[in-house]
């Protein structure tokens, strides 16, 4: 009977205890988890998809209309500056050139024998000239004189003056003669003009003739090909894709929403899909000072900051990755930590103080995908909700959690490995 009564009250204690226990447990608050705020290297960095560009990309095509005799040049090979690509058929244009040619030099002969022999002769005939005016005036003197002795009639003063007339208008005739054949003489002038006629015709007929051959504008690596032989071509039609010898430059396109975190001078780190082993690195060149209105894009320019790799090929697909801010040193806690009053105002986090949940209203720096920075309204080594779900003022027991911060980025020092915190943006 008295060892029923002790079990009894024993099984009492033991539900009494039970019911304590678990009245302490709910003032205590639910089991909730925590992370501590602590201080680390904070990285974030924009990722996306870029190609290999040349600073200059010239397409080359024909100017005249024509049949292709040869292309002289393959996909890929290196030409020079000069260096003949296509060839026309050029058998009229030729012709035309040699026609054009012979203008010139009858055109040349023609002044040369007015400035040589033909100026000898407009002298020797003004000579001829005058020595015959003299001679018709000296008759006609004569003439006057036997007239008025009564040794000559009329009519024969007459004759010797038509005479004397005739020669005086043949000197001068001879005289413009002369003055045509000077170097500022009309003929003279005439010969030199159609001398410059023909030299422009033969300087057209060559011009057309260089347009039958398609040279290289300067030294470069043909990348396209789109003609053959004995095709027809029309002016405006691309036979040909040059990229000009330069530079090589990596082009972007990124979405507007991130041009803000972007500026030139940036380091980036660039991986090829067919050399993932083989990174290198780059520049942030330039940006383009318009955004592409259909695709929301904005174009990015990387000079490479090394040796370019043999294998990279225009056009070719890379990996991207550019670092936008870095904090050696930042007070650091989980993006998801933080919570937004549906109000409005500053950010916010939920602390654990005397058992309860508190808020403490943050101001905030440097953002990744993962992490945030926090100027003010934490300390380090302070724990945060890692939900912040619960009712502010409620009583919570902290379960602290370990928080890994994200692997740092390709572009980061090896020292931050393990410690920096990346933003990787989706291609």
């Amino acid at each position: 009977m008295k060892g029923g009564r002790r079990t009894l009250w024993a099984g009492a204690a033991l539900v009494i205890a039970g019911c304590a226990a678990a009245l302490a447990l709910h003032l205590r608050g639910p089991q909730i988890e925590v992370v501590q705020v602590q201080r680390t290297p904070l990285v974030r960095t924009l990722q996306f998809s870029a190609r290999v560009a040349t600073r200059s990309r010239v397409d080359i095509g024909a100017t005249v209309t024509g049949r292709v005799a040869q292309v002289l040049v393959a996909e890929g090979v290196m030409v020079r500056a000069g260096d003949a690509l296509v060839q026309l058929e050029d058998q009229e244009w030729r012709a035309a050139l040699a026609q054009a040619e012979a203008a010139e030099q009858q055109a040349e002969a023609l002044l040369s024998g007015l400035r040589g022999s033909g100026r000898t002769a407009a002298e020797a005939g003004l000579a001829q000239a005058q020595a015959g005016a003299r001679a018709a005036n000296a008759a006609l003197a004569r003439a006057e004189q036997l007239l008025a002795q009564g040794f000559y009639s009329p009519a024969q003063l007459d004759e010797a003056r038509r005479a004397a007339a005739v020669a005086q208008a043949q000197a001068r005739s001879a005289q413009a003669q002369l003055a045509a054949n000077a170097d500022t003489g009309s003929e003279v002038r005439q010969a030199r003009a159609q001398g410059e006629l023909a030299r422009a015709g033969a300087q057209a007929a060559r011009a057309r003739l260089a347009q039958a051959t398609l040279r290289a504008p300067a030294d470069g690596r043909v990348l396209l090909r789109q003609v053959e032989p004995g095709q027809i071509v029309q002016p405006g039609k691309a036979l040909l894709s040059l990229a000009l010898a330069g530079p090589t430059e990596l082009v972007a396109q990124v979405d507007e929403r991130f041009l803000e975190q972007l500026r030139a001078g940036q380091s980036a780190s660039v991986v090829a899909d067919a050399f993932p082993e083989q990174r290198f690195t780059a520049q942030v060149l330039s940006l383009a000072p318009a955004v592409d209105a259909e695709r929301g894009a904005v174009e990015v320019k990387f000079a490479l900051t090394g040796s370019v790799p043999a294998f990279l090929r225009e056009d070719m697909t890379l990996s991207v990755e550019v670092e936008t801010a870095r904090r050696d040193a930042a007070l650091v806690l989980p993006q998801r930590a933080v919570r937004t009053p549906a109000h409005g105002g500053p950010p916010e986090v939920l602390v654990v103080e005397d058992g309860r949940a508190q808020v403490r209203v943050l101001r905030l720096g440097l953002s990744t995908l993962g992490a945030v920075e926090v100027l003010e309204g934490l300390a380090q080594g302070e724990l945060v909700l890692a939900a912040p779900s619960v009712v502010p003022g409620a009583r919570v027991r902290a379960k602290r959690v370990d928080w890994v911060p994200a692997a740092p980025p390709s572009a980061a020092r090896a020292e931050d490995a393990g410690a920096a915190m990346a933003n990787a943006m989706g291609r």
